[in-house]
């Protein structure tokens, strides 16, 4: 007590900025704290025991489908690639005593003919189906770092379609199931490039596309909140996994 009472001013203004910060900071921790420590939630009770999951064979889709898988879900695959789909699906059932649904769709084609056909048998796929939670992972990063002016104008309109059409349209195709049963989860992978940093300057368009997930996510969960769906913006930065070519 004798030595802050000779303590100068300033080391008495930062102790006491310190003390504040602390003190504001030690509520978020302990419920951090909680949430670490405490017993995970039945996701099936929850939201229900299907889960669809898009771009699930390879890097972060995977690693969520495998996840998903061990907290007991039955999973629908949703993959442009069908040995890929086939390799994951046996992965997962040989693992994990859940059940899995293989859709094969590009979503590159979102809005063609060959998607609409694509997105009416995923429809039809979850239709009967207790699909409580959706994860649309599926994302494009390439050309990469490029000029606006040299980027290939087919490059950016299959960007649009996956990281952006898709996104909605997948959505649009699970949500009546969620609404009839009054639960559910929808999860969208987004980006830090779209909100963490002021510009991403050569990855124009990736971070375009990547701040209206955000957006839409924010506004679904306004929507829909009251009707017992969550929605989720995951915002990650950098990632080495393999993504789409």
């Amino acid at each position: 007590m004798a030595y802050l009472q000779q303590a100068p001013a300033w080391f008495l203004w930062l102790a006491s900025l310190g003390a504040l910060y602390v003190a504001a900071f030690l509520p978020r921790l302990l419920v951090y704290l909680t949430h670490c420590l405490r017993r995970p939630e039945d996701l099936r009770l929850r939201y229900g025991t299907w889960a669809v999951v898009t771009g699930p064979t390879s890097g972060i889709g995977r690693s969520v489908a495998l996840e998903l898988a061990r907290r007991g879900l039955n999973l629908v695959l949703v993959d442009l690639d069908a040995a890929n789909l086939h390799e994951v699906s046996g992965t997962i059932m040989s693992r994990h005593a859940v059940q899995t649904m293989a859709v094969v769709f590009d979503l590159s084609l979102v809005s063609t003919p060959k998607g609409d056909e694509a997105l009416r048998r995923l429809r039809d796929a979850v239709k009967k189906l207790d699909v409580g939670i959706l994860v649309n992972n599926a994302g494009i990063a390439k050309p990469g770092a490029v000029f606006l002016h040299e980027a290939d104008v087919e490059a950016w309109v299959r960007m649009i379609r996956v990281n952006l059409w898709a996104v909605t349209e997948v959505t649009a195709a699970v949500l009546p199931g969620m609404l009839r049963r009054g639960r559910g989860a929808i999860v969208n992978m987004g980006s830090a490039s779209s909100e963490g940093i002021n510009s991403f300057p050569l990855h124009t368009m990736y971070s375009a596309t990547k701040r209206y997930v955000a957006q839409f996510s924010r506004s679904l969960y306004v929507e829909y909140k009251s009707k017992g769906i969550d929605v989720q913006c995951q915002k990650r930065f950098h990632r080495n996994v393999v993504g789409l070519d």
